[in-house]
């Protein structure tokens, strides 16, 4: 399994950056998978050797998306994510956002998908503030979870 406590990836994050790799973050709710997810994290990962998936506890799902979400619960959405070829390592967050999980691991790059620009990540400041880079990547938004449940 890929999943991993935020804790034990600071030491493999460690490591691997003894090693000149390249850490890129992704993060997201994930509930009801598409399309859409897989070429977000696959666009994620060809910009470094490392791919890391931050998921949302259901907890901060619920906070995010109302009290009807997440469908699929914590620990079967980071399963389903660790099960891409693509990601490397998984870690769920309780926080209302991905803040703590990036100033504890500091990736070299924070991929978002493309709902944002490189100037509307809510965690650009806090990335570059250490030297990061943020990048925009994945397919147009034309898939969402929301969108899936809402079909009849």
């Amino acid at each position: 399994m890929k999943r991993r406590t935020l804790e034990a990836l600071v030491e493999e994050i460690a490591a691997l950056r003894r090693d000149e790799k390249t850490i890129v973050l992704a993060n997201g709710v994930f509930d009801l998978l598409h399309v859409g997810h897989l070429r977000y994290l696959e666009a994620a990962r060809a910009h470094g050797d490392y791919l890391v998936v931050a998921v949302n506890s259901d907890a901060s799902t619920r906070a995010y998306k109302g009290p009807t979400r997440p469908v699929i619960p914590e620990d079967e959405r980071a399963e389903l994510i660790g099960g891409f070829s693509c990601v490397d390592r998984v870690v769920v967050f309780d926080e209302p956002n991905v803040g703590r999980v990036i100033t504890t691991l500091k990736p070299d790059i924070h991929a978002k998908g493309t709902d944002y620009t490189p100037d509307t990540v809510p965690e650009r400041a806090m990335v570059l503030a250490y030297g990061g880079r943020v990048v925009v990547c994945g397919d147009p938004k034309d898939h969402s979870s929301t969108a899936l449940i809402g079909k009849k």
